[in-house]
């Protein structure tokens, strides 16, 4: 008997002026990490997030300099809307431009929304009315559709065993909010969608791969795909709890000591965030990949949840410390709370990312960005609010003053630990073990 012939590996076509063929053939040739696009993302994702990290250091004077506040106990509420307006606006439109980043590309967005960062950040910094500040502010937040197509763009420029590093990449240069250079998003040159034109051009075959078929399967609904929402809700509960605990902890250190507070000034204030931004670099480069590999998105999200919540309960009890007894467990307390809100971040969005194929990715994010910035619009809205009742219950029998405030925290949080976990999270089959 003659021996069988086992056929030879089917082979990937790459087509013509497919920038997407491109990136993939580029993947496959080159194993190292894509330093230049991460580059890229890092720098226009400085620039970005710019909006979001420097405004809270300096939002109570400036609601105090508007003189729209009756009284300093008042200055929170009116805080609260204002800080509410960008992710209003972000809301709004964040699917518009997921989907946007899927039709035209990510390049096109990604350069539109920098500008738009450049332009109103600049209006909201000369506003010198209530109602100025919060259009700017709203309209900052629309025309900014940076978020979704950056996180697409990060997943699709790394080999599968990267893309913890690119969603990483993401997330820190978010969470530190040190702007570079918005000029530097032009550089985002390759867009990775896959257009093929005259797909009877083809212009190199690369053995040990599978066909690419010209004929694409029906797409799920991303609104019934499961593991996508699952990590969209936790995602959006965490992002509530952030952004509450960003506009708290501002208020709570500028404030008086007589209402709770630490009677800092914005610039102290400042210091502790620069730290903990400079933290979040560290740990990028140091800790995080190791970490990724050896707990994975879904335990890493977990374990820095659980993690938070005592450093959150420790809070108000700073405020009986003064001197180097404060300084020192405040920056340790910053840094750490910093690094555990970025490793949650990471963690849901590697998820999202990887429950949904690459044409729908934009989209994905889009609906997750939609979703995440409404419940960052409630949550200063809210935090603002609370902080303001809270501060006039400084001799209440029940958690009293900022204790009901950092409880509230630690409440989100909590929620937010059970939805990682069954039945609650769906997970995508490639983290199924």
């Amino acid at each position: 008997m003659g021996e069988e012939s086992t056929p030879a590996p089917a082979a990937k076509v790459y087509y013509e002026g497919c920038p997407g063929c491109a990136m993939d053939r580029k993947k496959e040739t080159q194993s190292g990490v894509p330093y230049k696009e991460l580059l890229f993302v890092a720098t226009t994702t400085f620039a970005s997030a710019l909006p979001i990290t420097s405004l809270f250091p300096f939002l109570y004077f400036m609601i105090k300099d508007l003189h729209v506040a009756p009284r300093e106990e008042d200055i929170g509420f009116y805080a609260g809307f204002l800080g509410a307006a960008y992710m209003i606006g972000r809301g709004v439109a964040s699917v518009f431009w997921g989907v946007a980043a899927d039709r035209v590309g990510r390049k096109p967005v990604l350069a539109f929304s920098v500008f738009s960062v450049i332009v109103f950040n600049t209006l909201f910094g000369l506003s010198v009315k209530y109602w100025m500040a919060i259009s700017t502010r709203f309209l900052l937040g629309a025309l900014n559709g940076f978020l979704a197509p950056v996180k697409a763009y990060s997943i699709e420029v790394c080999r599968p065993e990267q893309q913890a590093l690119g969603i990483s990449v993401v997330s820190t240069a978010w969470g530190m909010g040190v702007i570079i250079g918005p000029a530097l998003g032009g550089y985002l040159a390759q867009e990775t969608l896959h257009k093929h034109k005259g797909l009877e051009r083809a212009v190199e075959m690369v053995e040990g791969t599978t066909t690419q078929e010209s004929a694409e399967p029906p797409k799920k609904s991303l609104l019934r795909n499961w593991p996508l929402m699952s990590s969209i809700i936790s995602y959006c509960v965490f992002s509530l709890h952030d952004t509450a605990y960003s506009e708290i902890f501002s208020l709570w250190t500028v404030s008086d000591r007589k209402y709770g507070g630490l009677s800092f000034a914005s610039k102290d204030v400042g210091q502790v965030l620069t730290v903990a931004g400079a933290s979040l670099l560290v740990y990028q480069i140091f800790a995080y990949r190791w970490i990724d590999k050896v707990l994975g998105p879904i335990n890493s999200t977990r374990v820095s949840s659980a993690l938070s919540i005592p450093i959150i309960a420790a809070y108000p009890f700073m405020t009986h410390l003064s001197g180097i007894r404060l300084v020192v467990p405040l920056y340790i307390a910053a840094m750490l709370k910093s690094v555990f809100a970025i490793t949650r971040t990471t963690g849901t969005s590697l998820l999202q990312n990887n429950a949904v194929p690459q044409e729908q990715r934009g989209a994905a994010n889009g609906i997750a960005t939609t979703a995440m910035s409404l419940s960052k619009a409630f949550a200063p809205a809210g935090a603002g609010i609370l902080f303001s009742w809270a501060q006039k219950r400084q001799h209440a029998a029940f958690f009293p003053g900022d204790q009901m405030i950092f409880l509230l925290l630690n409440l989100t949080e909590v929620i937010g630990l059970v939805l990682t976990f069954k039945p609650f999270l769906a997970v995508p089959q490639q983290y199924k073990q």
